[in-house]
């Protein structure tokens, strides 16, 4: 059961997942590059999976249901294209013989959720598979635009316990350029500097950096690292006047890391 990337709009991804016959899509930005799939695969769309009501997810959704008949499944409390079935954190869909548990992330918007497989016997590589929207990045997380620091760093805090060998699918190709910060945030971090070399030769071939792995995440993003003594201290030298107190809880440094990267060019 192969997954693929479509790129969209400048620098989406809509990740599409089949069974030879039948698909799933996440974060449909647009509907043509899953439409050209669908008839030059011969395969039928059976479910469309939203993360959050950001429209460079959503855009494709009422054009896609239009010629699929396509189930769409999305957050609870955010407000997205109708009809849906909506759904939070301890809902569960059944699709193309997967199981989708449902994990509330909210932070980078108030309702935002992820969509785990923990079985991923039947994939191509057999792995469990996260689609993360725009909570976990390669290298980075989303920016806090509804939520607080506190709710995102709890929702990362979520997705980075998850098994080390699941499959990252993030919403975005933003790999170099967070990985260009991590790399300003931890220079000593030599998985991290081999990492960025393996995305730079990828992406020199026209290839995606994604999907990433936890494993992969957890030894080199800043944002999964935040109470690591090399995180911290760099945050403490480097965007003190962001930190709240002089000896910062964990949500301090995670904030102020944040604000780094937001002013980080």
């Amino acid at each position: 059961m192969p997954l693929l990337p479509l790129p969209a709009l400048t620098d989406n991804y809509i990740w599409l997942l089949h069974d030879q016959h039948q698909a799933i899509v996440v974060d449909p930005a647009e509907a043509a590059p899953v439409l050209e799939v669908l008839q030059a695969r011969h395969l039928t769309l059976r479910a469309i999976l939203v993360t959050h009501h950001h429209a460079d997810h959503v855009g494709g959704v009422p054009e896609l249901r239009a010629a699929t008949g396509a189930a769409v499944y999305g957050p609870v409390g955010e407000d997205m294209p109708e009809p849906l079935t909506r759904v939070c954190e301890g809902d569960t869909v059944a699709l193309l013989g997967l199981r989708f548990e449902v994990l509330d992330v909210p932070g980078h918007t108030a309702g935002h959720i992820a969509w785990y497989c923990a079985d991923g016997a039947a994939l191509d590589p057999p792995s469990p598979l996260l689609f993360c929207g725009d909570t976990l990045f390669s290298g980075g997380c989303g920016r806090i635009f509804e939520g607080t620091p506190a709710q995102m760093l709890a929702s990362l805090d979520k997705l980075s316990r998850l098994p080390g060998a699941t499959r990252v699918c993030c919403a975005h190709e933003y790999t170099l350029s967070n990985l260009r910060f991590a790399r300003a945030v931890e220079p000593a971090n030599e998985a991290l500097r081999q990492h960025s070399l393996h995305c730079e030769a990828l992406r020199a071939r026209g290839l995606p950096t994604l999907p990433s792995t936890l494993a992969q995440e957890r030894a080199i993003n800043p944002f999964l690292r935040s109470r690591h003594p090399d995180v911290v201290q760099a945050v403490a030298r480097t965007a003190a006047h962001a930190l709240t107190r002089l000896q910062p809880a964990d949500v301090d440094t995670f904030a102020a890391l944040r604000q780094w990267k937001n002013e980080f060019r």
